[in-house]
């Protein structure tokens, strides 16, 4: 995980940790942004952004081809887009609709 792609990932999360019911917590060997209990958003492999959205968000961002469908063990996961360190100017807005999506689907 590249410095620099660290330092990006935790001037946002420090923008939601001071946000009702969010907080750091276990995701896939990473920490993550959860709300609720519920991970949104964390760093993962390739120093990369992971956040889950709607699929069909998902499918737009991978088609700009500045992102790409997370996939586990083979299996492409549908509600989770990868956005590289090449596209970190993304990753705000990326970040913000992941937490409002997975805001509106997590109950209180």
């Amino acid at each position: 995980m590249t410095t620099e792609a660290r330092a990006a990932f935790d001037d946002i999360a420090a923008e939601y940790m001071v946000l009702p019911g969010v907080d750091i917590g276990p995701m896939f060997g990473s920490e993550g942004l959860r709300i609720r209990g519920k991970v949104f958003a964390f760093m993962g492999y390739r120093s990369g952004l992971i956040a889950k959205l709607p699929e069909e968000r998902v499918t737009a961002l991978e088609q700009t081809g500045r992102a790409e469908r997370m996939t586990m063990r083979g299996r492409a996961m549908r509600e989770w887009v990868f956005v590289g360190p090449d596209a970190v100017e993304l990753w705000p807005d990326v970040v913000a609709e992941a937490y409002a999506f997975v805001d509106r689907i997590t109950p209180r």
